[in-house]
């Protein structure tokens, strides 16, 4: 009850963001490219400063392929968790600074409903597994405005078989807007 209660207060609840972004696992033969979509809500967990819940939805594309290389549709739950923002610098006029600084992203996904065919890699994974992925990015932004980060590192793939492979991203977080009531 205590958590629900801050997790719905006001100050809490400002600090709440809608990220978006485009992602990719990557390397030999094969990857997947993919569009990410989720809710960001800032918390105070030990070193952990933000946890994002969303989706993750795009292709399989088999790039030892001729043609045809889009082998199949993945759909993801995203469940990510990201530490606080070591700051390097501040950019920008001295009214309105933004940050830039490193942080990491661990980030734990839950894929289903591939389709891809039979005799391609991503079956050997299985039609449902799962990715576990240390994230260490670089930020820039303002917690009250438009925040950008790049993470790349790897990923550990969970299936049938086990593989680990190059992940990068590019992530956008535009905060949302809570508007006080007027009397």
């Amino acid at each position: 009850m205590l958590m629900a209660g801050s997790a719905l207060s006001t100050p809490l609840a400002a600090q709440s963001a809608i990220g978006v972004g485009v992602a990719a696992t990557v390397g030999g033969s094969w990857q997947i490219e993919a569009v990410d979509l989720g809710y960001v809500q800032a918390v105070h967990a030990g070193p952990l400063r933000y946890v994002s819940v969303g989706g993750r939805f795009g292709a399989f594309v088999n790039e030892g392929a001729v043609f045809g290389g889009a082998q199949g549709f993945v759909a993801a739950l995203v469940l990510q968790a990201r530490t606080g923002l070591l700051q390097v610098a501040d950019v920008g006029n001295e009214s309105n600074p933004s940050s830039f600084g490193v942080d990491v992203t661990f980030e734990a996904v839950g894929y289903g409903g591939t389709n891809a065919p039979a005799n391609t890699p991503l079956s050997q994974l299985g039609s449902a597994w799962g990715a576990f992925s240390v994230l260490p990015g670089v930020r820039f932004g303002n917690p009250e405005s438009v925040r950008s980060g790049l993470v790349i590192g790897p990923t550990v793939l969970l299936g049938h078989t086990r593989e680990v492979r190059p992940f990068i991203a590019l992530r956008f977080e535009l905060p949302m807007v809570h508007r006080k009531r007027q009397p």
